[in-house]
């Protein structure tokens, strides 16, 4: 099996390529809201630029911003589960939706606003790929609105089989694909949108600006890991240093207890000492007495 250097899970060839191929974007926001392309009237990207530093910082997003007729769509492609994608899905929505209010604007103009996730991992307990979230009355299951839109695309449960009437699930299963044999069985179908795809897939990815993009990355993804290895490194250094600094002072400490422990001793002993000199002043005042009694009785031993 002969893996791909690159996948079309790789946000900077996933938004390079559709950018570039707006059509093949086009087919590809069709299938996922269920709507035929021929539909669709207005079609617009609204964020088709790829900043260079953007992909030095690990945080950035290429997602892609589209205007769909009335709609406002943002189709994004995350790859690692962090435990926290329905919150940052959620927050994504709130923002594109805010920002679409004009200034004095009316809040009636705001436009539907869908978020599509396509992920490579599994997000949600249930055996379907597809889940769509609207918002919904909990006991009448009455919809508040049709401007809350949230679609989740769960790469890891797509059905083994490919089936060549099904477009959006050989769509998916390209985004899947991690090897030379899985894009030549979605070839075989022989279906045109998917050839074509697959052709300007290969097209991005061998392409100078992709190359150098992918280069930035690396490169930034580097220098962050040499830098996160100096901090670990000199944190153990330190943590040595620290650490004979913690066993001298314990050291110290111990020193200094046992000091105090004699001193108290010496102390008692003196006390003693003390107390004994005292009594043997006692004793001899006492025979003293004695001594002078016995002479003024004339006792003679």
């Amino acid at each position: 099996m002969i893996k791909l250097k690159y996948t079309l899970t790789n946000d900077v060839l996933f938004k390079m390529l559709f950018v570039k191929y707006p059509y093949l974007l086009k087919e590809l926001v069709a299938a996922l809201l269920a709507i035929q392309v021929e539909s669709i009237g207005r079609f617009e990207i609204i964020n088709p630029e790829i900043p260079p530093e953007a992909v030095k910082d690990k945080f950035c997003r290429l997602d892609i911003n589209m205007t769909v007729d009335d709609r406002l769509v943002n189709l994004e492609i995350q790859v690692k589960s962090e435990g926290n994608y329905v919150e940052r899905s959620l927050y994504h929505w709130a923002r594109e939706y805010s920002h679409s209010l004009a200034s004095g604007g009316e809040y009636i103009s705001l436009p539907q606003t869908i978020v599509i996730s396509i992920i490579d991992f599994e997000l949600f307990d249930c055996a379907e790929y597809h889940s769509e979230f609207r918002a919904l009355e909990v006991a009448r299951l009455t919809p508040l609105t049709d401007k809350f839109c949230l679609h989740y695309y769960e790469l890891p449960k797509l059905p083994a089989l490919l089936d060549k009437n099904d477009i959006l699930g050989m769509l998916l299963s390209l985004f899947k694909a991690k090897s030379e044999e899985e894009i030549a069985k979605i070839r075989g179908l022989e279906v045109p949108i998917m050839n074509q795809l697959i052709d300007a897939y290969r097209n991005v990815a061998a392409s100078p600006e992709f190359r150098e993009l992918e280069r930035l990355r690396f490169e930034a993804s580097c220098n962050e890991a040499s830098a996160l290895g100096h901090a670990k490194r000199e944190g153990h250094r330190e943590g040595h240093r620290e650490g004979h600094r913690e066993a001298d002072e314990k050291w110290q400490s111990v020193v200094a207890d046992k000091d105090a422990a004699l001193a108290d001793k010496d102390a008692a002993l003196a006390d003693k000492d003390a107390k004994l000199a005292d009594k043997d002043a006692v004793l001899a005042d006492k025979d003293q007495e004695i001594a002078l009694l016995k002479a003024q009785l004339g006792y003679k031993q």
